[in-house]
């Protein structure tokens, strides 16, 4: 009985190889049933209770500067640190059980499926005709005015939704809970629910525009500094994979960089050029115009055909990440 004990103790190798594929498998299977308790849910709420505290009694652009540094901060530790405490206890009850809880905290912070049905909520109308249900579905996942939006131009916002959040809701996340699983005494989950935190902040409060100006300024900066590295390695898996390494970077840091962000634009520029397509161009926000630097050649048109390839890169990428880190895992544990 001791054996086995050790074998699954409290951050061993075996554990955390066992968690990063039973969570993956987890996410793959189930994504994030509406009806389940999920982390993100708790740290919105969080965000929102701090917002309603803020703009009641800050209203200097430099106390809602150290408002969000304290918003950004406390989330993100706090985040993971529930996180460590969770599985602290499971493991006081059963290693088997803190086994199957951190797989499952684990896998709230993969989005795979979750980017996959979403795509599907739209793309399934469109294919059928119904383009106002097509846009009202696009309008759950994007900040764009969608009501008068062309079927081109609802294929371009599915599938630049589904390359820049490959980065930021699905190969970040497993970037960091494999860097927690290598940390003594820390683990995958806390890692990376700290990050999901960073992520969810970032898409919570992180614009340039009022009301959030000045308080979600740090946690914008923050989440674009904890997703650069991650974002440049998906970059070079999918140019890999696409087997034109050479030709997708040089596509990328042509055009990539004319982008505000920097991030998406990196990510959304690699699946472009991979794919043969064009994304970028103007977007409409509550009625004023934006216009996004173009990513790639317009040597394709994008079609849904395109938007479930670019899935599958991701899904690729994903495997590839997974398989690594197991190899690592397991040699580090000879």
């Amino acid at each position: 009985m001791k054996d086995n004990y050790d074998f699954f103790s409290f951050n061993s190798i075996n554990t955390q190889l066992v968690v990063l594929i039973f969570a993956a498998f987890l996410d793959y299977l189930i994504g994030d049933p509406w009806s389940f308790p999920h982390p993100v849910r708790v740290m919105g709420w969080v965000i929102l209770q701090f917002n309603t505290i803020v703009w009641k009694h800050f209203e200097r652009p430099r106390t809602q500067r150290l408002a969000g540094i304290v918003l950004g901060i406390g989330l993100i530790s706090g985040s993971g640190f529930v996180g460590w405490s969770i599985v602290q206890v499971t493991e006081f009850i059963h290693p088997g059980f803190r086994i199957v809880v951190e797989s499952l905290l684990l896998a709230s912070c993969f989005a795979a499926k979750s980017l996959r049905q979403a795509a599907q909520e739209v793309l399934q109308p469109l294919g059928e005709g119904k383009i106002q249900q097509a846009r009202a579905s696009l309008s759950k996942y994007v900040g764009r005015d969608t009501e008068n939006l062309s079927e081109t131009e609802i294929l371009r916002a599915v599938l630049e939704t589904v390359t820049e959040n490959a980065t930021d809701g699905v190969m970040a996340p497993l970037f960091y809970a494999i860097a927690g699983s290598f940390i003594p005494l820390i683990g995958s989950v806390p890692v990376a629910l700290a990050y999901k935190a960073a992520s969810t902040l970032d898409s919570m409060v992180g614009y340039r525009e009022a009301p959030y100006t000045y308080l979600g300024w740090f946690s914008a900066r923050l989440e674009d500094a904890l997703t650069w590295l991650p974002c440049r390695l998906t970059v070079l898996t999918v140019a890999m994979l696409s087997g034109k390494p050479r030709f997708v970077w040089r596509i990328c840091r042509r055009d990539a960089v004319q982008d505000p962000s920097p991030n998406s634009g990196w990510s959304e520029c690699a699946y472009a050029a991979v794919l043969g397509v064009q994304v970028g161009g103007t977007n409409w926000y509550r009625g004023v115009a934006k216009h996004k630097p173009l990513l790639g050649d317009n040597i394709h048109p994008i079609t849904p055909g395109k938007v479930y390839q670019a899935l599958q890169l991701t899904r690729y990428c994903f495997l590839i990440w997974l398989g690594v880190a197991a190899l690592l895992l397991f040699k580090f544990q000879l």
